[in-house]
C-alpha cells in the first residue's frame, strides 16, 4: 500500500534524506550534519522512517550492489514524495535527459535559466531533478556540461516561443530514444498516459507560464506536432557542447524552457554516441 504523501512540514527531513541517499549512490558517503532518523522522529515522518529502515537493511558490500540498491531506494523515495516526482521519473527516468527547476530571481529570466544549467541553484520545492551529468568530471572545466549555453544577453533570442499544448508534446517525446526507438510515443498503447505525465510536469508552472524550445520546427509555427514527428523527426539548433568528452559526441537535442513569475524549468533530451 503506498505511503501517504509528505506534508510541507516534512520537507527538512525529506531533503536531508534525499541528499544523503544521493551521496551514497554516487559513492561519496559524506558524513551527515543531522541524522534523517532524528528529524523523522521529531516530525513523525513515515516516509523517512520507512526509507531509513530500508537503508539499514542493505548490505554495504559489494559496493556496486550497494550503490544499485541505494539508487533504487532513492527512486522509490522520490516517487512516493509527490505526484510531480513520480511523473518525472516515469516519463524521463529511462532516457538521457536533464530536468531541473530553479527559482525566478531576476527580471531577466535568462540569468535564472543559466543558474539552472550551471547547477548553482536547488529546486525551490525540493523536488526531483534528472541530471546524470551532475558528477561528471567534465564539469570541472565546463560547469554547465553537457550544455554550452550562450550568454544571458544572447540566450532569449535563441529559442522559439511555444504554445502550451505543444510544450506538453515536446516534453512527452523526450520519453523516446534518439536512435533506434522501437516505440515512438505516437504509437504506444500508453500514449495518453505519457502525455498526462508531461502535462503534470508542466502544470507545476501554472496556466500563465511561457514556453520556449530550440526545435527549429517552432521557428515558423508555435504549435508543431512533436508527437507525430517524434524525436527522430525533430531538428534543433543546440545548446550543447561540441567537445568530445568521456567518449561521447553529442549529435541531437530537444530542449524546453518554462518560465513563470516564481520558477524556471529546463527540460532537455540528448542524443549522443
Amino acid at each position: 500500500m503506498p505511503l501517504p504523501l509528505p506534508l510541507p512540514s516534512d520537507r527538512p527531513a525529506l531533503d536531508l534524506l534525499d541528499a544523503h541517499l544521493e551521496t551514497l549512490w554516487d559513492g561519496t558517503d559524506l558524513p551527515l550534519r543531522q541524522d534523517p532518523m532524528t528529524l523523522a522522529a521529531d516530525g513523525g515522518d513515515e516516509l523517512v522512517r520507512w526509507a531509513v529502515d530500508r537503508l539499514r537493511r542493505i548490505p554495504r558490500e559489494p559496493k556496486d550492489v550497494f550503490a544499485r540498491h541505494v539508487g533504487d531506494l532513492l527512486t522509490e523515495v522520490r516517487s512516493r514524495r509527490c505526484p510531480w516526482n513520480a511523473a518525472a521519473l516515469r516519463l524521463l527516468g529511462d532516457t538521457y535527459t536533464f530536468a531541473a527547476t530553479g527559482p525566478r530571481r531576476y527580471e531577466d529570466w535568462a540569468r535564472d535559466v543559466l543558474a539552472v544549467l550551471h547547477r548553482s541553484v536547488p529546486d525551490p520545492r525540493g523536488w526531483v531533478r534528472m541530471d546524470g551529468d551532475r558528477t561528471n568530471p567534465a564539469r570541472h572545466t565546463a560547469p554547465a556540461h553537457p550544455f554550452d549555453p550562450p550568454d544571458a544577453s544572447e540566450l532569449p533570442r535563441r529559442p522559439y516561443p511555444l504554445e502550451a499544448e505543444a510544450a506538453v508534446a515536446a516534453l512527452a517525446v523526450m520519453a523516446e530514444e534518439w536512435q533506434s526507438e522501437p516505440a515512438p510515443v505516437r504509437s504506444r498503447p500508453d500514449r495518453n498516459a505519457v502525455l498526462a505525465d508531461a502535462r503534470t510536469l508542466l502544470d507545476r508552472y501554472g496556466p500563465t507560464a511561457r514556453h520556449w524550445t530550440d526545435a527549429t520546427a517552432a521557428a515558423s509555427d508555435p504549435a508543431p506536432d512533436f508527437v507525430a514527428a517524434g524525436l527522430q523527426g525533430t531538428g534543433s539548433h543546440g545548446f550543447l557542447t561540441s567537445a568530445y568528452v568521456d567518449g561521447l559526441d553529442f549529435l541531437d537535442d530537444l530542449g524546453l524552457i518554462v518560465v513563470n513569475d516564481d520558477e524556471v524549468g529546463v527540460f532537455w533530451s540528448f542524443g549522443a554516441c
